[in-house]
Formats: C-alpha cells, sequence, structure tokens
C-alpha cells in the first residue's frame, strides 16, 4: 500500500476551512510528481500549521524561504527539493484563493507567481523551440507549439474557449471538450518549464467558474497520469499506428469532476501497449501448442502491486525507470549494471545505487551463474 496521505483526515473534515486548505495543500504537494519532486517533511509539516489555523499561508511561506535561507547548499539540479517545497506553498495559496479572470493575462500570471525567483523565466513566453522525450511515447515527443506562434496560439485557444457555449450538452460532451481544451492549452507549452503545474492550477480554477468543485484527491494522487494523459492527447505516429486521443484525460476528468472511479494507470497509456494487443489474437490461435506457455504467464510479476508494497519510498523518476526495466526484462530476463544504464541513460554510479536500491527493496533478485552483477526482477 501506498504513503498515507498525511492530509486524508482534513480532506473529510467537517469545518470548511480545514477541509478547503487540505485540498490545496494535497494537490499543490500531489502535483510535483510531474516533474519527479518530492517535498520535504518539513514542508509537510508548515502545511499542517497552517490547516490547522496556527499559522497563515503567508506565514507558511515566510517559514519555508526561511528554512531554504539558512540551508543554501541544499539546492542541486539532483535534488530539487527546494523547488518543491516552494511552488507547493504558492500553488497551496492560489488554490485558497476566490479571485479568477479567465485569460491568457492570467494564465502567464499563474506562472510567474508559482516560479518566481526560481526559474529566471517565470511568467515569460519562450523565445526557442522545445522538444521532451517521454517515457510514454518511448523517448519520442510532443511536438509542441512554435516559438514565434506562441502568444497567438495562446490567445487564439483563449479566444474559442470563451466563445464556446456549454448550454444544452450532456456531461459526457462536456468531458469530452474540456480535455480537448486543457490538451490544446498544454500543447503550446509557453514556457520554459513548469507548464503541466501552471496548466492544473489553472484548469482547477476556471473547473471552479463552471460550477463543479474539483476538490477530491485525484490530482493529488494522479499529477504523473494526468501529464501522460497529455502527452497522448498530442502524438500521432501513423507508422506505429498511434493516434492522439483524449480518452485517458477524459477518464481522470471523470474521476476529478463525477468522483467515478475509473482506474488510472500509467502503464496502460505506454504506447508499447498497442503493439502488445497486436499480437494477442496471434496467441491465442496456438492456444493448443501453447498451453504450457500459461502457467508461466499466469506467474508473471504484477509490477504495479509490487511497487505499490514495496516501492511506497521511491520517487516518481525511480518508479519510471523500474517501469521501464521491467518492460525490458520482466519476462525473467537477466540485466546488470552495463544494461541499465543503457536502457535508462544512467551514469556507472546512479545505476549501481538505482538497482542496490531495488535489492533492498526485495524487488530483484540477484542471479547466479550468469556472471557477477546479474538480476532478475522476483516472481
Amino acid at each position: 500500500m501506498a504513503d498515507k496521505d498525511p492530509f486524508e483526515e482534513y480532506l473529510r473534515e467537517s469545518e470548511p476551512d480545514k477541509a478547503i486548505k487540505g485540498y490545496a495543500w494535497s494537490t499543490a504537494i500531489g502535483l510535483q510528481a510531474v516533474d519527479g519532486l518530492k517535498p520535504s517533511k518539513y514542508l509537510i509539516d508548515t502545511a499542517i500549521q497552517n490547516i490547522e489555523g496556527k499559522i497563515t499561508i503567508k506565514e507558511a511561506q515566510s517559514l519555508i524561504e526561511d528554512y531554504y535561507r539558512e540551508r543554501p547548499t541544499h539546492w542541486s539540479d539532483a535534488d530539487r527539493t527546494e523547488e518543491a517545497d516552494k511552488v507547493s506553498s504558492r500553488i497551496a495559496e492560489i488554490l485558497s484563493e476566490t479571485a479568477f479572470s479567465f485569460s491568457p493575462n492570467e494564465y502567464v500570471s499563474i506562472h510567474r507567481k508559482l516560479f518566481q525567483g526560481i526559474y529566471k523565466h517565470a511568467g515569460k513566453i519562450r523565445d526557442y523551440n522545445i522538444t521532451k522525450k517521454e517515457w510514454v511515447l518511448d523517448g519520442e515527443t510532443v511536438m509542441y507549439g512554435s516559438a514565434s506562434e506562441l502568444k497567438a496560439t495562446l490567445e487564439y485557444d483563449f479566444s474559442q474557449e470563451k466563445d464556446f457555449s456549454y448550454k444544452g450538452l450532456y456531461m459526457d460532451e462536456i468531458i469530452h471538450h474540456l480535455a480537448v481544451f486543457v490538451s490544446r492549452l498544454w500543447q503550446i507549452h509557453i514556457f520554459g518549464e513548469g507548464n503541466t503545474r501552471t496548466t492544473a492550477v489553472f484548469l482547477i480554477k476556471y473547473l471552479r467558474t463552471l460550477g463543479f468543485s474539483a476538490t477530491n484527491d485525484i490530482f493529488a494522487a494522479n499529477a504523473w497520469y494526468f501529464r501522460n494523459a497529455l502527452v497522448r492527447a498530442n502524438y500521432t505516429n501513423l507508422q506505429k499506428n498511434v493516434h492522439e486521443t483524449t480518452e485517458y484525460l477524459e477518464l481522470f476528468l471523470r474521476n476529478l469532476l463525477l468522483d467515478e472511479q475509473n482506474e488510472l494507470h500509467n502503464r496502460n497509456l505506454h504506447i508499447s501497449r498497442l503493439l502488445e494487443n497486436k499480437k494477442v489474437d496471434i496467441r491465442e490461435q496456438k492456444v493448443d501448442i501453447g498451453t504450457a506457455k500459461v502457467d508461466i504467464g499466469a506467474q508473471k510479476v504484477d509490477i504495479e502491486r509490487v511497487l505499490s508494497e514495496k516501492g511506497k519510498e521511491f520517487s516518481v523518476k525511480t518508479t519510471v525507470h523500474v517501469y521501464r526495466l521491467f518492460e525490458k526484462f520482466g519476462d525473467g530476463g537477466i540485466f546488470g549494471r552495463s544494461a541499465t544504464m543503457e536502457l535508462l541513460g544512467l551514469k556507472s554510479s546512479s545505476a549501481s545505487k538505482f538497482l542496490s536500491n531495488l535489492l533492498q527493496a526485495d524487488i530483484i533478485e540477484a542471479v547466479s551463474g550468469q556472471g557477477k552483477g546479474k538480476y532478475r526482477f522476483k516472481t
């Protein structure tokens, strides 16, 4: 089972003020997962003080600023805890406010508020083109907005949404339209970094103006799924028979807005699943020949269950690496440090530490007779 949400009790709190603050902090902290970030225990303790009414949100932010002012060496590219803590507190503040304007300026303003003092480009439209390797696309990238057209594209999308009427639409149609709007907004990727967190905060505020409370824990628990769903909504590869689709984003929104219980598994979004599905009929046609393989298949590792039980302390980045390693070697494959380095793009020391963590978590086991330092996933 995953770690207990420290804010869970506040989400069910009968006292409205505590429930609102609990939701804001839970969502704010959960959203850091889209960039593989994890806030500190100090941040969580400070957040609880704010929820309990012992300090204001401004006082909480001041405490966090002082905490890192006294620890200047804490910041590094490898450990962006300071970013996670500061941005979490700022998201919590914005989500606790009622003020909102549906406009491109508001969208840019949210980015500036979240990342001021963290990114030099906070609140600035990027002037260069970008690509990003996506795990869910097997290392491919989404085609993001062209730097020369970002402002015009943003203004166009906002004007289209502002003129759109939801009157008379069924809920399925509303959900679909919202999925299309937010996926297009995200695809522009108007900023150098921080687009997903900015888009999520803006979306939550916008949904409130449409009458949705959006105050459950869906963002907090499924932030990385949200990002992967946005990726799949903006990627087409005809050679691989992959087409952009909002179906995953719609499942997320249905859980968020309608309190449905659709399963949100990142592994289902990976494009390799499409290729696997093509092979099902072939395997089914060989049942008589391959019945002996059925038992083997039944013993396959349920990596999602294993991670929920044994990898609950893992960062999002480590979890992604486990999924990728499992996809390559999960069927009893043997691997070592070199294969791990090549597959995940890690340096020698990082690969060794990663494998050591998996060993300690009892997710993989050493294999004898295959040379030194060889492993496989435990069944």
